[in-house]
């Protein structure tokens, strides 16, 4: 996918898209440790809790990946996850959405 171009209302487009994601999924994010910290009530609690945020910080790093060779495998993972909606992604080429289509088949 690194033959693909970007045009740069298509560049916005994705930045929007991508930030969007990532916005909803750290609010959620945001949510689940506050509630796992509202439970603390022994020092083992504490070690569970930091795991479970290590964990995930781990896997929004290697899901958020803004480089434009992977970027429609990125959309594709996170419409699946439903953190995005494919048309929310309106104003990227038909050739690349039609790209995402195929990996979301996969």
């Amino acid at each position: 996918m690194r033959d693909i171009k970007w045009s740069k209302a298509e560049k916005k487009t994705a930045q929007k898209a991508f930030d969007l994601a990532y916005n909803r999924e750290c609010a959620a994010l945001i949510k689940k440790i506050q509630s796992k910290a509202k439970k603390l009530s022994a020092p083992e609690d504490i070690w569970d809790l930091h795991d479970f945020m290590t964990k995930e910080i781990r896997n929004i790093g290697r899901t958020y990946d803004y480089r434009y060779s992977v970027l429609l495998r990125v959309f594709a993972q996170l419409i699946k996850d439903e953190w995005l909606n494919i048309d929310e992604l309106e104003g990227l080429s038909e050739d690349k959405l039609s790209r995402i289509n195929n990996l979301l088949d996969l």
